[in-house]
């Protein structure tokens, strides 16, 4: 006998089918007149709240802003909202209109462009219970979301087995069905400050404003600027500096990890500024500083009136200057931390904030304010497993420390891809990479200079060139590891990467281990 077939309904539609039911049944049955009118009355009822809910939910889709990024969140506890809500004010404040809702509200994700999802894991790896009917339907429906771009914040605990396990289902779901990451998954344990200064640096990157206030404040170092060095004059490109800083003793990072550096104004337009207020600059405050060092510090608006009544105490309540990130480019057994920085510009010439100061404001020799940040979804894989290094710019900073890493014990399989505009010019490194490619310690070598010949080349050309060799890395058991600009060569790397292994495929990777970004 042939199994029934199985079709799932909503809950309006099976309240409807009962009322039908009923109905058919009383034209079967002739109960007491009292009766009969109790059990219209009772389905009337119902099938009002179906409709208001149904109305209520649909109102609320409806009148999400179009063209706006969605935040969803997935919260059992709280948390989840809290950081939604955050991220939305960031975003906001920055010029951009957000939708926030939580996970089971939404009904498609057809329409939408850009969503950024911030969830709990319940449990051992459980969906929260305002996210579970979302899941069930991401993962039972066949859909395209090949017109999504997404990423994911996952809040977890480390000491379950399933860590952030929602959150990585999510985030692979996502991926099978095509949606392209903005960047890759977070994972914060008990609400890691280090990762949730990273997702709000991912939002300036997003947003195109850094002038954000960290949610969770961490108390930088005191290191050293030893040295600065342009590593490009007469590029076509803006200069590029390379930059050794000494730190503590105790300072330890593995490759891969970053320096948060916690940037300044020049300290001369500060002291001016003060003057026109009508302050002493060299005031001292406590904890050994002047007002102007102090000031230097903090976020001002760039408009001077609405600092015209503000005493001492209101200007040092000003919110601390966000931090800015960047990969180290050395390892610990090198003796320094190594920074390759570009600088940056706004649209009127003004310089970046971060990128000002240490390509050119911070004094030689004087101290720096930096703390670092372990990056675990960047560590290297282990020294045995082959390593194909792709990326472009001062993206080979956090190669490089890869490849010195990895130095340290001879015998490794490394394979980098690197592009920039002028080999003459802009070949960052070239005696160090070139005595690896001569010594063994790089098996190959792929250059991509964009600007030396008629047709533009760039790094992701000369993957796709090499496309056999790649898969035969592949099939070794090679890892890939993606640093560099995100708009451009990473999200170029990872429509050739699909192209050449396939959406499976390189969705197997990345929940190996062996597909890693870190894209900026």
């Amino acid at each position: 006998m042939p199994s029934p077939s199985v079709r799932f309904v909503s809950f309006g539609q099976a309240v409807v089918a009962a009322c039908l039911l009923l109905g058919a049944a009383l034209l079967e049955w002739q109960p007491p007149r009292e009766l009969t009118a109790a059990l219209v009355t009772v389905a009337y009822l119902t099938l009002c709240l179906v409709s208001w809910r149904h109305h209520r939910h649909s109102k609320a889709i409806q009148s999400l802003a179009p063209d706006a990024l969605l935040i969803a969140y997935a919260s059992q506890g709280g948390q989840a909202r809290e950081l939604a809500e955050r991220s939305a004010a960031q975003l906001h404040e920055a010029g951009l209109t957000c939708n926030v809702l939580p996970l089971n509200r939404l009904d498609t994700l057809q329409g939408i462009r850009r969503a950024l999802f911030i969830v709990s894991t319940y449990g051992e790896g459980e969906a929260p219970d305002n996210a579970a009917r979302f899941e069930r339907r991401l993962s039972s429906q066949a859909m395209d979301l090949s017109h999504l771009e997404f990423a994911v914040l996952a809040l977890g605990d480390a000491r379950y087995s399933h860590f952030c396990g929602f959150g990585q289902r999510l985030d692979a779901r996502l991926r099978e069905r095509q949606a392209a990451p903005l960047f890759d998954l977070l994972c914060a344990d008990r609400g890691d400050s280090g990762i949730l200064r990273h997702w709000q640096h991912q939002l300036g990157h997003l947003s195109g404003r850094s002038d954000y206030s960290d949610w969770q404040s961490a108390p930088y170092q005191p290191w050293r600027l030893d040295t600065r060095a342009r590593l490009n004059p007469g590029s076509s490109g803006a200069p590029v500096f390379h930059l050794t800083l000494g730190g503590p003793a105790t300072a330890f990072w593995q490759a891969g990890d970053i320096a948060e550096i916690g940037p300044q104004h020049p300290l001369r337009e500060i002291e001016a500024l003060l003057l026109r207020l009508g302050h002493d600059p060299h005031q001292p405050i406590p904890g050994g500083q002047t007002l102007a060092l102090a000031l230097s510090k903090r976020r001002l608006s760039s408009d001077e009136t609405t600092l015209a009544d503000h005493d001492v105490d209101a200007l040092l309540s000003l919110p601390l200057l966000p931090h800015r990130e960047y990969s180290i480019a050395s390892v610990p057994a090198d003796g320094t931390l190594e920074l390759l920085v570009r600088e940056a510009r706004h649209a009127d010439g003004r310089l970046g904030l971060g990128s000002g100061w240490l390509c050119q404001h911070a004094v030689l020799g004087g101290e720096l304010a930096l703390r670092i940040r372990s990056n675990p979804n960047f560590h290297g894989p282990a020294h045995s497993t082959p390593m194909i290094l792709i990326g472009n710019g001062t993206g080979l900073a956090g190669l490089r420390a890869h490849l010195r890493e990895r130095a340290a014990v001879p015998g490794s399989r490394n394979w980098l891809l690197f592009g920039e505009r002028n080999q003459s010019i802009d070949y960052f490194f070239q005696q160090e990479i070139e005595h690896w490619l001569r010594t063994g310690h790089l098996q190959r070598l792929d250059l991509a200079f964009s600007r030396d010949q008629l047709e533009k080349r760039y790094v992701q050309h000369a993957l796709r060139d090499a496309a056999d060799e790649l898969r035969c890395w592949i099939d070794a058991g090679a890892a890939l590891y993606v640093c560099g600009s995100l708009e451009g060569m990473g999200r170029d790397v990872q429509q050739i990467l699909v192209g050449l292994l396939g959406e499976a495929q390189l969705n197997t990777l990345s929940e190996q281990g062996r597909y890693r970004r870190d894209l900026y």
